[in-house]
């Protein structure tokens, strides 16, 4: 399958589905819209799957895990082996996100998109490494043409692996060091605005290592030229492994 089939299969919203779950909101034993945007929720994933009172059981998580070359600009304040110690927590289940999702009954799903080392073997661990870690955008496009639309595509295939087992709803999240410095690249392009607008303290860098990562940004930005009209050419020049894999989740989704 293509990237492009994969788009062409999203649908839009069931209006009629909708319309049948917004009745039914209305009639219960409370003043209209007093539930806010759980109703509107409740709504919008009704027209997503089509049915008036989905049920949501098959909860999964997919968390995507991903190096990147950027962490040479200083833009962390935490060494790159953290990505690895972390993705072993997750394993474990000692991270927040698998308290999280004990809580509300969703499996959590891990996957190597491209940390810069192995991981050893584990039952909970997807390895789709596309490379260990990205370039460094700050000199060079973060990945190929043909790594970006692998990552995309790999995420979708992970995702409808899940549908196939009855997946209902899923949550996305992800981890690599460095990795806020692409995303706020990515944001920068989409958004129009200066880099100095976007850009954040990501693990907690001090006001000299901001300043760094805002000028990490900016020359990242002059060095690729990244298209914001085309989706896979930012992702391919700024972007992460893991951003790519998590976007293909969702086109899947």
């Amino acid at each position: 399958m293509s990237l492009e089939s994969l788009i062409d299969r999203i649908k839009p919203l069931d209006v009629e589905t909708m319309s049948s779950a917004r009745t039914r909101q209305d009639a219960l034993t409370k003043p209209q819209g007093s539930l806010g945007r759980l109703e509107t929720l409740s709504v919008q994933i009704a027209g997503i799957t089509r049915q008036p009172r989905p049920q949501l059981r098959h909860k999964v998580v997919v968390v995507m895990a991903g190096d990147h070359g950027v962490v040479q600009e200083g833009v962390s304040a935490f060494p790159q082996e953290v990505t690895r110690q972390m993705v072993l927590n997750f394993l474990s289940g000692g991270a927040a996100i698998n308290v999280l999702s004990r809580h509300v009954g969703a499996r959590v799903v891990i996957v190597d998109m491209g940390v810069a080392c192995d991981i050893p073997a584990h039952p909970n661990l997807l390895v789709r490494k596309i490379a260990y870690g990205t370039q460094n955008i700050a000199n060079s496009p973060a990945m190929t043409l043909q790594q970006a639309e692998q990552a995309i595509m790999d995420g979708a295939a992970i995702v409808e692996n899940e549908i196939t087992q009855g997946l209902d709803i899923l949550a996305t999240g992800d981890m690599g060091i460095g990795n806020t410095t692409p995303s706020a690249a990515i944001a920068t392009v989409l958004t129009g605005h200066p880099a100095g607008e976007i850009v954040g303290r990501g693990t907690g860098v001090d006001s000299d290592g901001l300043m760094r990562k805002i000028t990490t940004v900016e020359r990242a930005l002059q060095v690729n030229q990244p298209n914001p009209t085309d989706g896979l050419d930012l992702l391919a020049k700024v972007g992460g492994f893991e951003i790519g894999g998590l976007a293909g989740a969702i086109l899947g989704a």
